[in-house]
């Protein structure tokens, strides 16, 4: 059974030998994940430690099996549709947009906003960032690739975050997904259209380093469904660090089961399921 002894032995190698900080993440993700990575190397925490140790490249495997990278096409609909009709149209006036997904996975998040940004007449202008640890979902990422059997089950978000106005039901939004995305059902793949695949910067990077990735401020850092697996004290650092890359104006989007409490919810506004930067 992996413990939180265990726990720390292995958090103090990975740190050790490849600059990796999990002593902030949530302890009960940690040891689920650690778990099956033992279970499915079939070591101990002994012979998992000694192995990171003597092999650089077994260590970066651990790295990212530990590391979590589930996303979807338009996750949580409800959340682009306020990007949609209350964010976006406050950014028509600007002449440059950054925006930040931090903890993009394999990319499907970061593709959805670009298709946002193109039905609002803004992508030409935007600049996208995208980060995550993981350096083969970023590999995914740039290729923009999928498989169609595991993403099709949330190509209905897709019509629900382009082709509903919550604000105005009756009106009539039609975006063909055809628009945006190649399908091939006999080999499985979704393929992102080609104008839509040169437009983000992909960057291995590690939110837990404290460093701004790109040396820009965003007008909209996104970083959804990653906070959850972090302690108290990790998540408020992050909050810290975004508020200072947020433009004045800049809004924080996160997972719909995340929030901001305690002395850093002073130093956002929130609004529904957006954050917005406050200043003093």
């Amino acid at each position: 059974m992996f413990e939180e002894e265990d726990a720390k032995i292995l958090i103090k190698a990975l740190k050790d030998c490849g600059g990796y900080d999990f002593s902030d993440y949530s302890l009960k993700s940690f040891l689920r994940r650690v778990e099956k990575v033992l279970y499915d190397n079939k070591m101990d925490i002994y012979t998992l430690t000694n192995a990171i140790k003597i092999d650089s490249n077994f260590l970066e495997q651990v790295v990212k099996d530990i590391t979590v990278n589930t996303t979807e096409i338009f996750r949580d609909p409800s959340v682009w549709q306020i990007i949609k009709y209350r964010v976006l149209p406050k950014l028509h006036a600007q002449k440059e947009i950054n925006i930040w997904h931090a903890g993009c996975s394999i990319g499907l998040e970061v593709y959805s906003m670009e298709i946002l940004l193109y039905e609002a007449g803004l992508l030409d202008k935007t600049k996208i960032y995208a980060t995550d640890i993981n350096s083969d979902v970023l590999k995914t990422a740039e290729e923009g690739i999928f498989s169609y059997r595991s993403a099709s089950e949330y190509l209905d978000n897709y019509k629900k975050a382009l082709c509903v106005n919550p604000y105005n039901m009756d009106e009539k939004i039609i975006v063909p997904i055809e628009k945006y995305l190649d399908f091939n059902i006999p080999k499985d793949t979704l393929k992102v259209k080609p104008f839509l695949l040169s437009k983000a910067v992909f960057k291995k990077h590690n939110l837990v380093s404290g460093t701004n990735p790109f040396k820009v401020k965003y007008d909209m850092i996104l970083c959804r469904n990653v906070l959850i697996y972090f302690n108290q004290v990790l998540q408020n650092k992050l909050f810290m660090d975004f508020w200072k890359y947020l433009t004045d104006d800049g809004v924080l989007v996160l997972g719909i089961h995340e929030s901001i409490l305690g002395p850093m919810s002073t130093k956002y506004d929130k609004k529904g399921l957006i954050y917005q930067k406050k200043l003093f």
